[in-house]
C-alpha cells in the first residue's frame, strides 16, 4: 500500500499532545488521539492517500501504529485500501461545517509554510470563536492565543507579540499558579520578543512587561531579562 506520509505522536502522561515534536492543541474535555485523527485526515484527504501514524502514549504506556484515513477514519497498516468512490451528497447543496479542528490544522499548515495572509486572519477567527464558547482564559483558548502568538513573532509584528506574551504569562500564571514550564516559556518569549522593536516602540510596553516579569515567578528567576531590558533603556538595573 502507497502511504503518503509518516508522523510521529506523542502523548504524554498529562495528556498533552505532539505531532513530530509539534505541540498541538487539544481542547477541554476532547481525547488527544481524537485530534490527531482530525489534524491528519486534512494530510491524508489532500493526498488522497493514508497516512501512517506511529503512536506512543504515555497514559497507557503503549506503543502503536495506524493509518489515518483520507475519509478521516482509522485502520491498521497493512489493511487493503478501498479506492475512493464519489462521496454521497457530494453534490448535494448542503456541506457539512468545517471543524475547529480542520480550521486549526490549515492555519497551522500556512503559518509553518509562512503563508500569513491566510495563517493569521484564521487564527484570529478561531481565537474569537473559542473566546465566546470557552472563555478568554480557557485552556484552548491560551493554546491557540500562543499559536497567534507564535504567527505574530514570524510575521515580524513584535509589538503584537511582546503584547500578546505578556497577558500569556500571566493568564498562565493565574490558570496553573507558580512555577509552570508554560509560564515561564511565555514570559521568555515575551521579553525576546521585546528586544526586537525599535526603541521608541519598546518603551511603552516595557513597564507591563517588567510588571509580569516580577509577578509570574521570583525576582531572582528573571533578573536577567530585567537586566536587559534597564540596559536597554539606559535604566539602572535593581
Amino acid at each position: 500500500m502507497n502511504i503518503s506520509t509518516h508522523y510521529q505522536v506523542h502523548i504524554s502522561r498529562d495528556g498533552q499532545l505532539r505531532i513530530d515534536s509539534e505541540p498541538q492543541v487539544v481542547p477541554d474535555g476532547v481525547d488527544p488521539s481524537q485530534v490527531v485523527i482530525q489534524v491528519l485526515h486534512i494530510e491524508a484527504a489532500g493526498s488522497g492517500l493514508p497516512v501512517l501514524v506511529q503512536v506512543q502514549d504515555d497514559r497507557t504506556n503503549s506503543r502503536f501504529d495506524m493509518q489515518v484515513m483520507p475519509d478521516c477514519t482509522t485502520q491498521a497498516p497493512g489493511t487493503p485500501a478501498v479506492p475512493a468512490g464519489p462521496q454521497p451528497g457530494a453534490t448535494e447543496p448542503q456541506q457539512q461545517p468545517i471543524s475547529l479542528f480542520d480550521r486549526l490544522a490549515a492555519a497551522q499548515a500556512a503559518g509553518r509554510a509562512h503563508d500569513f495572509d491566510t495563517a493569521i486572519p484564521a487564527a484570529d477567527a478561531i481565537l474569537q470563536q473559542l473566546t465566546v464558547e470557552q472563555g478568554d482564559t480557557a485552556a484552548a483558548t491560551l493554546e491557540v492565543a500562543q499559536f497567534r502568538a507564535d504567527l505574530a513573532y514570524l510575521s515580524g509584528e513584535y509589538a503584537f507579540a511582546t503584547a500578546s506574551w505578556t497577558w500569556l504569562a500571566l493568564a498562565w500564571f493565574d490558570r496553573l499558579g507558580p512555577g509552570k514550564r508554560r509560564t515561564q516559556v511565555a514570559a521568555q518569549n515575551a521579553a525576546q520578543a521585546w528586544m526586537q522593536l525599535p526603541l521608541h516602540e519598546a518603551e511603552p510596553l516595557a513597564p507591563d512587561l517588567v510588571s509580569m516579569l516580577l509577578e509570574v515567578a521570583a525576582p531572582e528567576r528573571t533578573a536577567t531579562m530585567r537586566a536587559h531590558v534597564a540596559e536597554r533603556l539606559g535604566q539602572p538595573s535593581n
